[in-house]
Formats: structure tokens, sequence, C-alpha cells
């Protein structure tokens, strides 16, 4: 799969963008703050339909056409999947109603079709690379839920409405618990949204654990080429079901769908009196937990600054060919200046990896950080001020 041609208008720092992708290696070069990182987020965003740094989807839309009303931001494209061309535009809408009340929409047309964003998620893939990820592991467990997320909407059809659905209850669950511990009331109404965050939490649970292992799979052998053996890495799962060993939940996700779901609805039967106590859901996939370990070292606690940028690294081109695995396409591959963060060993390997994709589109500020054989391969175009020119 590969990018053909990319539109932007109004997306952040670009007020118009029109050009052409060249298939295999494009790099964008130019200072900061110009447009390049811009770029690589709105091609994130039809993979997604959200924004890659968690801020808020109405922050995409250009400052200065926020001041209009209404103010719409589109990003367009045109890409080619399993030999067939594909178009796919998404519209952010902020918008004045009713005298003063704001209002943002979003509109995604599929093949000129009007579509939900969760049935849209997954039509066009993409992984990103942006050096603000160290929080990845830096961060809350909630950044590496979201980064699950992310890759599991892009490889499942199902997962993302599972996820909205999820959220939805959940939602409605937490009202219940909150008013059940204000206002008491009789325990059973929570029986309906039990059922409703059990079959859509399992499915969520199950699909996590199982795409955890086999990232796992291909982690191990990225990183230990990166690392030139030096490293091992691991990544555990933790699902908030309860207080579980390793052994426990390998054994609880070894069951069949049913099973799992029984001792699922089970665990919230036992726990329903601390819930109601608390006014909040405490057991489900909204609340696990994504652990990393090089050589046995919690690294979003031990690591080192080069041990996270790489630990990363290895994670998102694990991703890569994971999604190649699940979905029989290359995703698209999007590198914010990592190879401003690499040894020159380090570039080398990653330079391995690019010649295998389909499409991997780089920004640098500065090109003297690449071989001179790599950039012979490799489009070039400037970017300035959020204008693109081919060099």
């Amino acid at each position: 799969m590969y990018l053909k041609h990319l539109s932007l208008e109004n997306f952040r720092l670009i007020t118009r963008l029109d050009m052409n992708m060249p298939r295999r290696l494009l790099l964008f070069v130019g200072g900061n703050a110009q447009g390049k990182t811009t770029i690589l987020e709105a091609i994130y965003y039809l993979a997604t339909f959200t924004n890659a740094l968690s801020a808020a989807d109405r922050q995409c839309i250009n400052l200065l056409t926020a001041e209009q009303n209404p103010a719409v931001t589109r990003i367009q494209a045109q890409f080619e999947k399993d030999g067939k061309d594909h178009d796919i535009e998404v519209r952010l809408i902020m918008e004045t109603v009713n005298g003063n009340t704001p209002r943002f929409r979003k509109e995604i047309l599929m093949d000129g079709v009007k579509t939900k964003a969760h049935k849209a998620v997954g039509f066009f893939n993409a992984v990103i690379y942006l050096p603000q990820m160290a929080r990845l592991l830096e961060g809350g467990p909630d950044e590496r839920r979201r980064y699950l997320n992310f890759a599991l909407t892009q490889s499942d059809a199902h997962y993302a409405t599972h996820l909205s659905r999820y959220s939805k209850t959940l939602k409605q669950r937490n009202a219940l618990l909150k008013r059940l511990q204000e206002s008491g009331g009789n325990h059973t109404q929570l029986v309906y949204w039990d059922q409703l965050l059990v079959k859509h939490g399992s499915y969520l649970l199950q699909a996590r654990f199982q795409a955890v292992k086999e990232i796992e799979k291909i982690a191990i052998q990225v990183h230990q080429k990166l690392t030139h053996g030096a490293e091992t890495i691991q990544l555990k799962y933790q699902p908030a079901l309860s207080d579980l060993n390793d052994e426990k939940v390998a054994s609880l996700f070894a069951q069949e769908a049913d099973s799992f779901q029984h001792d699922y609805q089970l665990l919230l039967e036992q726990k329903r009196v601390r819930e109601i106590q608390r006014g909040m859901c405490l057991y489900g996939p909204h609340r696990d937990e994504l652990l990393l370990f090089a050589n046995g070292l919690d690294l979003s606690k031990y690591g080192s600054r080069g041990q996270i940028r790489t630990a990363i690294l290895t994670l998102k081109l694990s991703e890569m060919l994971w999604l190649k695995q699940k979905t029989g396409s290359w995703p698209v591959l999007l590198l914010d200046e990592i190879y401003a963060e690499l040894d020159a060993q380090r570039r080398d390997d990653l330079a391995n990896y690019l010649l295998e994709t389909d499409q991997t589109i780089i920004t640098t500020t500065d090109t003297a950080q690449f071989s001179e054989e790599f950039l012979s391969a490799t489009k070039i175009c400037e970017v300035s001020q959020g204008v693109v020119k081919s060099r």
C-alpha cells in the first residue's frame, strides 16, 4: 500500500498543499516549525481519524481559519491498496450555532461515501514515530493503551466498533455507580450495563493480549538487531481484571470466549460493592497496562534516554511488520526526525528496514545525517512556512 496523492487545506501550519507522493522513500527537509511534522500528522490522521499526539481534533484546524464560521479543515488522499486505487477525505468542521454555541464535527468519506470513523479505520494503514513519543514509556498507562488501540483498530475490522461501544457503556455504567454511591438504590440496575461491558470489554482484552504476544515475537528480533545483541526486549500485558500473576493471566486468556466472559462477569459481581463505594468502574480494559522490559529492567522506571528511544523505535518497526502480517499490505511508515536520535550504526540498521517498505516518509533538518547512497534513492522536498518544493 502506498499514498499516491495528498491534499491539505487549513491543517495546522499548512494553509494549502497539493502534491503527488513518490513511492518508496520521501524526505522532507526544513527548519523547525515549518510544517514537516504537520504533513506526517495529517497522513496518520487518515489511518486513525484522531490526533497522533492526543490533542483535541479541533486543534488540527489552522488558527487563522478558526476565526471563520464555519472553519473547515480538509485532508484528502488517493492511495493504492492491493492493486486498487482508493480515495479518502476527512473534513474537520468548527461552527457556531444558535448564536454563540461552538460545535465541532468530523466527516469522513471513503471512495466518496460518508462513513463513520469506527467503520472506516483500517482502510488506510500507517505507523508513525514522533520524538514526543518518548512519553509512550515515560507517561502513564493511558499512553500505552492508546498505542495498542491505534495498532489494533488498523488491523482488526471489529476492534474499533467494540472500543467505541465499550467507551459509551463505561460512561453510562460509571454514571450509575456514582449515583448508587451518592443516593443508594437497587444494585441490580448494574446487570444490564455489566453484560454490555463484558461483551465489548472481553473482545478488547483478548485482542490486546493476542496482539502483544504477536508483536513481542517480532520485537525480540528487531531489538536484538538494533542493539546488536546487547539487549533482549520483553512486552508484558497486564489486564486490569484482578491481582493476577503471569501464569494466571496466561491461563485466563487461554479460555474459550464464553468462559472468559463468564469469569469477567463473575468478577464484576464479586467486586460490585467495592465499585459502588468508589463510584467508578475499577476493572476492565480502560485500566490495563503494557510494560516494556530490556534485560529484565522496566524501561518506564529505569530506562535511559537512549534505551527508551531504541525501544520505541523497536516497537514502531515491530508494529509495521505486524501490520504487514495481519493485513497483507505494508503500512505507510512516517518517521519524524528519527535519524537525529540515532548513532551511525543504528541509522544503517534502520535503512535496511526502510528499503523493505512500500513507502516511507521521513523528516529532517539536516541531510548530512544520511548517506549519499540513501539520498540518491530518495525523493527530497524542502518545506518552508508550510510550502513544499521539490529539490
